[in-house]
Formats: C-alpha cells, structure tokens, sequence
C-alpha cells in the first residue's frame, strides 16, 4: 500500500469524524435523557410525600408510578418509527414541548387519580423524546470509536439520572411541596428547545414506509395488556385476571409480529430480532434496569422510613453510587474496545449481584453505611452493562433504522422500570403485609392504613403517638426490612440471569 493511499484511508476516515458541532449536540440530546431516567426514579423519594398528601391506596402508590412507563413503553416503537418517517428532531422537539407543559399540569394535581392521569400523558410525550436522541446519536456519530463513546456518555447519563433522581427529589423535597419534583422539567427543556434546530442536525430514513394504523393499534395492544398483567400479579396474586391480560397482550403480540413479517416495508423489522447480539442486548437492557429500579423502590423508603433520613440526606447517601455508576460507564469504553463484551458485562454484572447481597444484610436503623456501599457495586455493573448493550444494539442495526432500533432499546429500558417497580415492588409489598404484626388496640383506620404501605405507618404512628405509636412504627420497620431481604435475593437472581444471558448471546460480536 502507498503512502498516498494511507494518507487518502486516513482522511476518510478522519472525514467521518465529528467536530465540536457534534460533541455541542450530544450535550443538547443528554438534557431530555436525563430528565427522562431523572422522572422514572424520582418519585421514589417524593411518593412518601405524596402518600401524605394524597392519601393514595397501595395501588394507586404503584399506579402513581408505572403510568408514566406503562404509557411510555406502550408507544415507544410507534414513535420511533414515526421519527424515522418526519423527522428525529422533529419529534423531539414536540416531546419536549408536551412533555414540560404536561409536566407542570402534574405539579399541582389535587388527588391520586389526576396525578396518575398526567403521569400517563406524560409517557405520550416521553415516549417522542427518548428514540429520537438515541438514534440522533447514531445518525450523527457515524465513526464507531465516536459512537461508542458518545453512547457510553449517553448510558452513563441515563442510569446517572435514574440515581439522580433521589437527589433532586431529596434537596426539592427539603425546601419545596412534592410538586417540585415535576416542575424541573420546565427549565430543563427549555434550553433543548432553544438549542437543538441550531446544533442537532434533522436526519430520517431516506426510504420510510407507509404508516400503518393498524400495527399502531397492534404494539400497543401488546405492551399495554402485558404490562398490566405484571403489575396486577404482582400486586394482587394470581387470583387476579393478570393472566386473561397477559394472554390478551401475547395474542395481540403474534398478530403484530405476523403483520410485520408478511409486510413488504414494515413498521418494525424483525429481522432485528434473529441477531443473537441485538436479542441478548436488550435482555441485559431490560434485567439491569430491572435491578436498578427495583433497589431504588426500596432503598428511598427504607432511608427514609426506616433509618429516619430527610429526603435530601438521604438522597446525598446516595451520591457515591452515582459516580460510580457514571464512571463505570466511562472506563469500560477502552476496555470493551479490547475485551469481547460476553466477558465484560457478566463481569461487570458481578459487582451488582454483591450490591444485592449487600442489601440483604441492611437492616435495621443502622445499616446506613452497608446501603452507601451496596449501591456503589450496584452502579459500577448497572453502568458498564448498559453502556455495552446499548453500543452493541445500535451497531447491529442498519443506520437507516435507527430509529426503530433505538425505540426497541428504550422500550426495554422501560418495561424494565416497570418490573422493577411492579414485580419487585409488588413482592416488597405483599411480603410486608404477611410480616406486619400491628400491636393491639390500634384504631381500624390506623391499622388499615398501616397494612396497605409503610408510608401509611408511620402517618399512623406519628398521629397516634406514645408508645402505641413506636410499637406500629417498630412493627413496620421490621416488616419492611424482612421483606427487603428477600426481594434483595430475588434482584440478585435477576442479574445473575443477565450475567449468563450476555455470556451465552453476545460472544459473537465483534469489535
């Protein structure tokens, strides 16, 4: 080979190389992706406030956080498609707008129902913003070094937002209502909204295919049901109708993915789906997510409820997982350049398995330290994991598709959200109540309250007061903490299940 001809390889390669117009629109794309994982996890923290305010039922609690992801996972495929057809930047422009108008309505909802009500419109217009900055990033990091770093910042931003969100909600909570927590979004949209038709480039699939209403209709008659039947199985057994849900989910699944396959442009390609790294990437996706949600359902309440901490100290204990996290997500892009990813992430996933372990130990008042530390293994495998994944699905798909592709991701990411919530939240819950023993003499409202959540208890054992009220109060605790132990075990086990399923599926990628 020439000298000419290596210096012509050179700047071509270097001609596909972004600048710092590139690096200025990946900062604008990560403000809707940390607002994003901020609301999936913030209201962690403010649900015991809104439990006091609200009065919500144990369902409505759970509802008050899975309408937004329930929504959200139901439409995302749909807008990523759509964001293929008119335009990525379009549609996040449009998310963006209704996603902070929508928001600020949710800050001042006066009862559970309209609460859950706004949550789910929110979800409209979340699911517009996350496909679009995904697949922005791959339409404009078109050099694989640049898009894996890039993604990597990407990643680290969302798990980051998913552990910020206990912080902002902590330092709001302390000196605001819980209203506050929705009302961020507003400053935060509003400089994307400025920025991005001046530095993020318009980009779409040159050759779309005609809209289809009824493979709308027919992805979301598959998530919605199915999601719905997890979260009613987990919170009221199998003596619910989760399964004729579940069942009505998966018919509606094979229509969609029949349609699908007989179509001559469909809506989404499930070719995607017989690439062994693209299908075990976004299981990883889905279980770590799973994981990492779950913990922070029951960590905020624990710090708060059980070992006494104000929503803003409490949110500060857990600021050394969140660097970790952050950091993790940024050192594994030179090692995943050199190490094949079926090693790196069940290696990764391994200091998330100790982090639920860890957990399983702390319990009790005092066990404020082995929670600090517990989440920092935590995020150092939840970052590097889904820094990974992510890379790993969006080069596995064609560019023309990204789009759909990243819509898939995202819709992994929040089915993920929800399970963490509703199936680990969901097993939290009923272990509490078959291990909650509530001292006698207690008023029938009182005790109600204190069987439904451990929010309800303490209110309970805070009006009642004296030694009655420390004996609900200690009962609850240790009901609580009893059924963290075991939802711990069970997070570990789902991670474990991700370890194994990176090892066996993502051994064929190559770098």
């Amino acid at each position: 080979m020439t000298t000419e001809t290596i210096t012509d390889a050179i700047r071509a390669e270097q001609a596909h190389r972004v600048g710092w117009r590139g690096w200025a629109a990946l900062v604008v794309l990560m403000l809707p992706v940390l607002l994003v994982s901020v609301d999936n996890t913030v209201l962690s923290f403010a649900l015991p406030a809104i439990a006091l305010d609200l009065e919500p039922t144990s369902a409505q609690q759970l509802w008050i956080i899975d309408a937004y992801p329930l929504v959200l996972a139901g439409l995302l495929v749909t807008m990523g498609t759509l964001g293929d057809r008119f335009g990525r930047r379009r549609m996040l422009l449009i998310g963006a707008t209704g996603f902070a108008a929508v928001s600020a309505l949710a800050a001042f909802a006066p009862n559970a129902e309209l609460l859950i009500a706004a949550r789910a419109l929110m979800g409209v217009f979340g699911a517009m913003l996350m496909p679009s900055t995904l697949s922005l990033l791959r339409s404009i990091f078109t050099d694989r070094d640049q898009r894996r770093f890039a993604i990597a910042v990407w990643a680290s931003m969302f798990s980051a937002g998913a552990a910020l969100g206990p912080i902002v909600g902590g330092i709001l909570l302390e000196h605001f209502g819980w209203g506050s927590v929705f009302l961020m979004a507003v400053p935060v949209l509003v400089p994307l909204l400025v920025l991005a038709p001046i530095l993020v480039p318009e980009s779409r699939d040159p050759n779309p295919g005609r809209i289809d209403p009824v493979s709308i209709a027919l992805s979301m008659g598959t998530m919605i049901p199915i999601v719905y039947a997890i979260k009613e199985l987990a919170v009221h057994g199998v003596a619910s109708l989760a399964w004729l849900w579940f069942a009505v989910g998966i018919v509606f699944g094979w229509l969609f993915v029949r349609r699908q396959l007989r179509a001559q442009t469909p809506m989404l390609d499930m070719r995607l789906f017989r690439n062994a790294t693209f299908s075990g990437a976004l299981l990883v996706n889905l279980l770590s997510v799973v994981g990492l949600v779950g913990f922070l359902f029951f960590v905020a309440q624990h710090l708060q409820l059980v070992v006494g901490l104000s929503p803003m100290v409490a949110g500060f204990a857990l600021v050394p997982g969140l660097a970790a996290m952050i950091a993790s997500g940024l050192v594994v892009v030179p090692i995943a350049k050199r190490v094949p990813p079926r090693i790196v992430v069940p290696a990764a996933l391994a200091f998330s398995v100790l982090g639920y372990v860890a957990v399983a130990f702390a319990t009790g008042p005092e066990s404020l330290g082995l929670l600090v530390g517990a989440f920092v293994s935590l995020g150092i495998g939840i970052g590097a994991a889904e820094t990974v994944s992510n890379e790993l699905i969006l080069a596995s798909a064609p560019p023309q598709k990204a789009g759909a592709a990243s819509a898939v991701s995202e819709t992994a990411y929040e089915l993920g959200a929800v399970l963490g919530t509703a199936v680990l939240g969901g097993i939290l819950t009923a272990l509490y109540r078959a291990n909650l023993t509530l001292p006698a003499g207690l008023p029938a409202d009182a005790a109600h309250a204190a069987g439904e959540t451990l929010a309800g208890a303490v209110h309970a054992a805070d009006e009642i007061g004296g030694s009655l009220g420390d004996a609900v109060r200690d009962a609850a605790a240790h009901a609580f903490d009893a059924g963290v132990g075991t939802t711990a075990l069970i997070g570990a086990g789902l991670v474990i299940l991700a370890a194994v399923i990176a090892a066996m599926t993502l051994g064929r990628a190559r770098r």
